[in-house]
């Protein structure tokens, strides 16, 4: 997908070391107690697709798609570890996504934001959907 100025790779991904998702979740805050690899190779092989940031072949950021692989496709899971941010490597890894989504076919692209990201996804191309409301059913493991 190209080269950012800092020497960062964007590029869509198949796989990607498990180690390497669980080190990018744990920086993100994301990695729960119970989370297990067998967590982490189920997440990656359920995605739709994953966008990687990879610095000198290191795994620096990611962002990843579910989708129904026809007419929609959910951005989730964007991040770049804390020393790499504020290079424009998120908004890219992003942007990998939705390109390679939309060249699928797929035009309802969406993704919700945790509160405080909004010019974050604008970036991107993304703007706030009016009269839609988020919602959902959480089932917290103990």
């Amino acid at each position: 997908m190209g080269m950012l100025k800092s020497k960062i790779r964007i590029k869509i991904i198949k796989k990607a070391r498990r180690e390497d998702i669980v080190r990018l979740y744990k920086a993100a805050g994301w990695w729960k107690p119970w989370y297990s690899p067998a967590f982490v190779d189920r997440l990656a092989r359920s995605s739709f697709c994953f966008a990687g940031a990879f610095d000198k072949g290191s795994l620096v950021g990611m962002a990843r798609s579910i989708s129904d692989g026809i007419s929609d496709a959910y951005i989730l899971d964007t991040v770049v570890l804390k020393q790499y941010r504020g290079r424009g490597i998120g908004v890219s890894l992003v942007k990998a996504l939705i390109k390679y989504i939309k060249a699928r076919g797929i035009d309802w692209v969406t993704v919700i934001a945790e509160p405080g990201t909004e010019k974050f996804y604008r970036k991107a191309g993304f703007r706030i959907m009016k009269d839609f409301t988020p919602m959902i059913i959480i089932k917290r493991k103990k």
